[in-house]
């Protein structure tokens, strides 16, 4: 597959419309028809259905997407940082980042960064854990920014004494409101949405103990930007980190954290054995310098 074919059928994806997909890309309809249909002979699989309005993806068009856009991003990573190789300090880094405490001293490090290297620009992308990791191993980010529990024996990083407290979130309204801290106890019978991810309700359990397990859940939530919304609809507790406060800023909402007090600690993880570009490499320096300064 030439990452020009690819190009071409993303754009046709984009687009549902040959007529529209060959005038985007300055070609003529029998150019790209006759490229995408060796491109489904190449592979052996119909990448689209045809229809009379609209060109729509088939089950295999749809994995195809997914895949195109990765490599075709790599491509385009790759070939910014091959041009950035040069004496001056420049390109880009890109980061995934979990919601937390964390993420103001990553801003803050930016900012310090910037100053000093203003040709250097930063990509932020939010996420789950294994998101920012999946795209970490596919070479798609430079960093990601996590918070335990999680597996990161596998990456370089650097741990960067930032610790959140874990604790519920909560209307202002809500009976727990009054208390200074929350026990696994205290939100028995109670509506609660917790993480969907099972590394995480494990350290929940491991902290909590055996009432976890009791407790009444009636969702779970990857981010909590939507989760939320129970809290702030008085509709529910949510499990989340005080650092995920400050994202919402809303006077009718507040974070009680437990007792016994859990934390998670944050980690500026990157791939392996894998070369970095002299802007990434200055940046964690940066960064590390940065956070170590906070701590005195």
């Amino acid at each position: 597959m030439e990452l020009r074919v690819l190009r071409y059928f993303l754009t046709l994806a984009r687009e549902e419309s040959i007529s529209r997909a060959a005038e985007a890309l300055y070609i003529t309809q029998p150019t790209l028809s006759r490229q995408l249909a060796e491109l489904e002979e190449e592979l052996g699989v119909q990448l689209f259905e045809r229809g009379k309005r609209k060109i729509t993806l088939t089950e295999e068009g749809v994995l195809l997407r997914r895949r195109a856009e990765e490599m075709t991003e790599l491509a385009d990573k790759t070939e910014r940082e091959l041009r950035e190789r040069t004496e001056r300090l420049a390109g880009v880094v890109s980061i995934g980042a979990a919601e937390s405490v964390a993420s103001e001293h990553l801003v803050r490090a930016i900012d310090s960064f910037r100053k000093k290297y203003p040709e250097v620009t930063f990509e932020v992308l939010s996420g789950i854990a294994d998101r920012v990791k999946e795209r970490l191993d596919a070479g798609l980010l430079d960093l990601g920014l996590l918070i335990e529990p999680g597996d990161i024996a596998k990456y370089d990083f650097l741990r960067l004494g930032i610790d959140d407290r874990c604790g519920i979130l909560m209307n202002a309204a809500a009976p727990l409101a009054n208390k200074e801290f929350v026990t696994a106890e205290d939100l028995l019978g109670l509506p609660v949405v917790g993480p969907a991810r099972e590394g995480v309700r494990q350290f929940y359990r491991n902290g909590l103990g055996e009432a976890f397990d009791r407790l009444n859940f009636v969702a779970s939530f990857d981010l909590v930007n939507n989760a939320a919304w129970f809290a702030r609809l008085n509709a529910a507790y949510v499990f989340t980190i005080e650092g995920t406060l400050r994202h919402f800023g809303v006077p009718e909402l507040v974070f009680r954290p437990f007792r016994p007090e859990l934390r998670q600690s944050t980690f500026l993880v990157w791939k392996k054995y894998q070369p970095l570009s002299r802007a990434v490499q200055a940046f964690i320096e940066e960064f590390f310098m940065l956070t170590r300064h906070d701590d005195v």
